[in-house]
């Protein structure tokens, strides 16, 4: 059973939750349509934030660009100090090209992690203060350059805007290693030797250095978080149906934890454990209520139900999927049998069920440093590291 101290803050944390959903429906009741802001949101005003520092502490460097002058559409990169000498990596402001040095290290290309975080689709964000201790953590043990995905929220930006979001992000990363190209093709030729500092030549306006110079899109990885493996889950199936024409960027696998799947059908799990620590169904439905249309409020939309079977495209054509479960979370059968249907598919999709655990267990703020949290990490960057290995699949379960 979780401790006594994860009982009392999950108390607290649900009056906070329900008075946060309380306040946004009221706001939504007495808003038109036309009163609302598109330009959208990311972030709630009590969100505890972190700020982005592009020097290399505790292994990893950030920083925040903004991608849509539409829309509030933000991310967080996390680049871990591999990439640069080591005797570079601690305080160095990192510009996002490699020092000119003959170390081996010098471009080293990493692979791309896109991360969408949890909250409901109401709330969270993508520089939280435990969602930024999270994706450095993931940065470090996987060896990847983690993107944060400050998609918008709902009720301001209602479905599809967070889906779409996660969708323009990959491809934005296409453009992104599109004008890379370019740039390595076009480098400066100094001492007869050619320059790939891609920042200097064509797309310098366009082109995000950090990425140009160590990303690596053609071993892209999918990681949603709660409400943010749903989206992470619609990215993955548009990248299936997109195939070549994602080109360099290629979707070698996604790993949902604790989905925020539900279905107008109620599982085992929903009926035993719909008042659970931290997001009890009823919360979850009022978040489903605000995140949906009006005039599509479902909960067997695709959004929410990944088993209906108008969901294109056939599940045998899903990039390999790691699923993590918590016990004690209502919305445990459903990730599981969504986990069972790819299997019997022959997709490769391991079921991950922690003993004790709560949802959210490994990335809300107060049990970020349990023994479960920490493992869980591990155990993702082992799976993970399967299909981003250059050299071959060197780790399995």
């Amino acid at each position: 059973m979780p401790t006594l101290a994860v009982k009392l803050y999950s108390i607290f944390f649900k009056l906070n939750k329900k008075h946060q959903l309380y306040n946004l429906r009221i706001q939504t009741e007495s808003s038109s349509l036309q009163d609302r802001n598109p330009f959208g949101t990311t972030c709630r005003p009590d969100e505890a934030v972190m700020a982005s520092n592009p020097t290399f502490i505790d292994g990893v460097a950030t920083k925040d660009i903004h991608i849509n002058p539409s829309s509030c559409l933000t991310l967080r990169i996390f680049l871990p100090n591999t990439v640069v000498e080591s005797s570079l990596a601690d305080a160095h402001v990192y510009k996002g090209y490699a020092p000119v040095t003959a170390g081996r290290n010098r471009h080293k290309k990493l692979p791309v992690m896109l991360q969408f975080h949890g909250g409901g689709f109401v709330s969270g964000s993508n520089d939280s203060v435990a969602n930024d201790a999270f994706c450095r953590r993931i940065a470090k043990l996987c060896d990847v350059i983690v993107v944060a995905v400050g998609y918008r929220l709902a009720p301001e930006s209602r479905y599809p805007a967070s889906f779409e979001d996660g969708l323009n992000v990959l491809n934005w990363i296409k453009k992104q290693a599109n004008l890379a190209q370019l740039g390595n093709r076009h480098g400066k030729r100094l001492g007869g030797i050619r320059e790939k500092h891609v920042f200097d030549e064509f797309g310098v306006s366009m082109l995000e250095p950090w990425l140009a110079a160590h990303g690596d899109p053609s071993r892209c990885v999918l990681l949603g978080v709660s409400s943010g493996a749903n989206i992470a889950d619609f990215v993955a199936r548009k990248a299936v149906e997109a195939g070549k024409l994602l080109d360099p960027v290629k979707v070698v696998a996604q790993v949902l934890m604790y989905p925020f799947f539900m279905g107008s059908v109620s599982t085992n799990s929903e009926i035993k454990l719909s008042n659970s620590y931290f997001y009890n169904k009823a919360m979850c439905l009022q978040a489903w209520k605000l995140f949906l249309p009006e005039k599509e409020f479902n909960l067997d939309h695709p959004a929410a139900n990944p088993l209906i079977p108008e969901r294109g495209p056939p599940l045998k054509h899903m990039p390999p999927t790691l699923t993590v479960v918590a016990e004690h979370d209502w919305m445990r059968d459903r990730a599981i049998a969504y986990s069972e249907e790819l299997r019997k598919v022959n997709v490769d999709a391991p079921l991950l069920d922690y003993k004790d655990a709560v949802h959210e267990f490994a990335t809300l703020d107060i049990l970020l440093q349990t023994p479960q949290a920490l493992a869980c990490a591990e155990d993702i960057s082992i799976w993970v590291k399967k299909y981003i290995s250059i050299r071959g699949h060197e780790f399995s379960y």
